[in-house]
């Protein structure tokens, strides 16, 4: 796409209302476009029509009309969880109009320099992270994408001496065409939202948009213990800064000696130039958040900081200090010597593993959600190790007390209430507290997302604190 300012005069129209639709509708109708915006949702469930509409913005709510996309449509701004698979976006596909998300968007209206962060799992800790970091080093950073404020929005505030710090998702990513950050970071990739992308070369590759225009003067950081990032080093003209908790590399930000595939003892935050020269930060074990993938958010996190700018003696001291993000493997309260663990946005089985991993207890785990027709056997080994007690619910209850049964879990309880989506989780709290010993962790981590029985992630976690909270 074009700069918004190269649209005055012609047909725009945006798909999904939410935050991100009314901020990307309201940057084109300022730059002269003719705005369409159109949900499936009814008038009645879209409170943000009224307000584009005051504004001289069509809305079409309640379906996707036969001419909604035409030939004269120059530009289609799809919201990111739309499937391609939608006649409107498929009509604008037989058309050759071009269907971008958000982030393309932003991109063309942004003076900051960009970092964008994606991968299955940790994004919104390491951006959080990272922001922080950067924001104790005076460098001014906005957070948005898939975490806080719409990019649009927050890249017309932003000016050439912020940073924007942004959290990016495969939908979004796969919209792209000439985003390109400065600093970009690939975390990890492990087989999930196949419902929406079908393949998984269609996941990887949605993903790897974030290095697609990337050169020699760009950063590229991703995890040299991932098979996927490792094979992606391979294909990126930028700058590639590895991170590992496994090995101790000739560059890059790594725990020597390695954390995981030894016992870790000792283990220190290490980061060495690319001269050889080895620069220490800190001992893994005064970081503030508990786990093992939390040690690779923070040398995903450091290595971007670091390529920032940021002094070593910051970041340690960010580490030290961070204490978490909500509804990540957050503590809520301890229980006649039981601790409560919220990891809600643990929405698939590599979730949960290294949610279980990073503790030493025993764990008694709620879990189950939305079907998206995986088997969960991957869960098998967890369960061996360390879970002493299961809870599931939701749509997966079936599936996951199946994979229970094959690792020899007989304290296994299945909790549903049918629509008394609060009395589910309150009797899931209650079930689980009852299965645990004083020293024992119960763990929320549901390796499933939220949408059968919740509207988001975050609703069950904070369903699970208050039931926590009631014990």
């Amino acid at each position: 796409m074009k700069h918004p300012s190269a649209y005055r005069g012609l047909p725009v129209v945006v798909l999904g209302l939410a935050r991100s639709g009314v901020a990307v509708a309201k940057l084109f109708h300022e730059h002269g476009a003719i705005v369409t915006v159109n949900d499936r949702k009814p008038r009645s469930s879209c409170p943000e029509a009224d307000e584009l509409e005051a504004l001289g913005i069509s809305v079409v709510c309640g379906g996707h009309p036969a001419g909604l996309i035409h030939e004269g449509v120059a530009l289609v701004v799809k919201n990111p969880g739309i499937p391609y698979s939608i006649d409107p976006v498929e009509r604008a596909r037989v058309l050759g109009i071009e269907t971008v998300t958000e982030v393309e968007v932003a991109y063309h209206i942004c003076r900051a320099p960009m970092i964008g962060i994606t991968g299955s799992n940790g994004k919104t800790t390491t951006t959080t992270l990272t922001a922080r970091m950067l924001e104790e080093a005076g460098l001014m950073p906005i957070v948005a994408g898939n975490i806080g404020r719409a990019l649009t929005e927050a890249a017309l505030s932003a000016g050439e001496d912020n940073r924007m710090v942004v959290e990016l998702s495969s939908f979004q990513l796969k919209g792209t065409r000439d985003f390109r950050p400065t600093i970009a970071c690939l975390l990890n990739v492990y087989e999930t939202h196949l419902d929406y992308h079908g393949t998984m070369d269609d996941y990887v590759a949605s993903k790897l948009k974030l290095f697609a225009n990337q050169s020699e003067s760009d950063t590229a950081v991703l995890n040299w213990d991932d098979p996927v990032c490792r094979k992606a080093m391979q294909q990126i003209s930028a700058s590639v800064v590895p991170f590992s908790i496994r090995e101790e590399l000739d560059f890059g930000v790594f725990t020597s000696p390695p954390l995981a595939g030894g016992s870790g003892e000792g283990s220190r935050i290490v980061y060495r130039d690319r001269q050889g020269q080895l620069h220490p930060i800190m001992a893994a074990a005064e970081m503030g958040i508990p786990g093992s993938f939390n040690v690779e958010n923070a040398l995903a996190a450091a290595a971007m900081a670091l390529a920032s700018g940021v002094p070593a003696e910051v970041i340690a001291k960010v580490l030290k200090q961070f204490r978490g993000v909500e509804h990540r493997l957050e503590y809520v309260r301890t229980v006649g010597g039981v601790e409560f663990y919220n990891n809600s946005k643990a929405t698939n089985p590599a979730a949960t593993i290294k949610s279980i991993e990073a503790f030493t207890q025993s764990v008694v785990l709620i879990a189950g959600g939305l079907d998206r027709g995986m088997d969960y056997m991957e869960l098998l080994p967890a369960f061996q190790r360390q879970v002493k007690g299961l809870v599931v619910i939701g749509e997966t209850r079936d599936k996951i007390r199946k994979v229970a049964g094959l690792a020899g879990l007989t304290n296994v309880k299945t909790v549903d209430t049918g629509e008394q989506v609060q009395d589910t989780v309150a009797e899931a709290v209650r079930a689980a507290y009852a299965m645990a010993a004083p020293g024992d962790v119960v763990l929320l981590s549901p390796a499933c997302a939220s949408w059968d029985m919740f509207p988001s992630y975050e609703e069950r976690g904070s369903m699970f604190k208050q039931s926590v909270h009631n014990l």
